[in-house]
């Protein structure tokens, strides 16, 4: 990969993050999350976590302690996980797959071998039935590509987890390893671009984005709506 197409990948990131994640958060989590409808409050931790948060239980505190964890985690980290694979579609034009259960397919720069990749969000990002998904997935793969007198591996059938590393991965995700390879982060990236500290350029670069956009005045204005209906609500 030359500077040109680095620089013209992470300006792609750039503006996906503008359009597909931070357009999200402001107008849908942020909007969602100025209801009360939205939450399950428990009664009995509501005003106990306004008071840790902001030494007092006043509506504004309590609205603040339900809306920061929810658009500054849960609703974020949602949002990210569903747009995976039109990410990486997005950055790396044209490695789309055909193939069924398979997301991506690319030359792994690394061994020169055509990848089979199923494309997953973080180190704990699937339940114990997602890895008997996966395995079938790639086991038939691997049986149409004996019936096609293709030479495909069990190292060529991989799990491609976008951030986190190695240690952090999930019992699944180990299961999985058992029998075919699983790559996160900057190991991950490092197959698809060839370029060994990509992953931390990328991180980088999305993080370029958050300076663009002042949201605090839309953080504040969701919680002062929420505010108004907790005080409604439990006057």
């Amino acid at each position: 990969m030359d500077n040109q197409h680095r620089k013209q990948i992470l300006d792609n990131a750039k503006e996906f993050f503008r359009n597909e994640i931070v357009e999200s958060h402001i107008n849908g989590a942020c909007e969602r999350a100025s209801r009360l409808s939205e939450y399950n409050v428990n009664p009995f931790l509501f005003k106990y976590l306004a008071n840790f948060l902001t030494g007092n239980d006043d509506p504004k505190s309590i609205a603040r302690a339900l809306v920061l964890p929810r658009i500054l985690g849960s609703s974020i980290t949602t949002s990210f996980g569903m747009k995976i694979q039109g990410l990486i579609s997005f950055l790396f034009q044209g490695l789309g797959s055909t193939t069924q259960g398979i997301d991506i397919e690319f030359i792994d720069q690394l061994d020169n071998r055509k990848k089979y990749c199923q494309l997953k969000a973080g180190p704990n990002t699937i339940n114990h039935d997602d890895v008997t998904t996966i395995v079938n997935h790639f086991n038939g793969v691997r049986n149409l590509a004996r019936t096609n007198n293709l030479n495909v591996g069990i190292n060529d059938m991989i799990v491609g987890v976008v951030y986190g590393e190695e240690t952090e991965l999930s019992s699944h995700y180990k299961r999985i390893g058992q029998n075919y390879p699983v790559h996160i982060g900057q190991d991950f990236w490092h197959r698809l671009t060839g370029k060994e500290d990509f992953y931390f350029e990328l991180i980088d670069a999305i993080g370029e984005v958050a300076l663009e956009v002042d949201a605090s005045k839309i953080v504040e204005k969701t919680i002062e709506n929420l505010a108004k209906e907790i005080a409604e609500k439990y006057k």
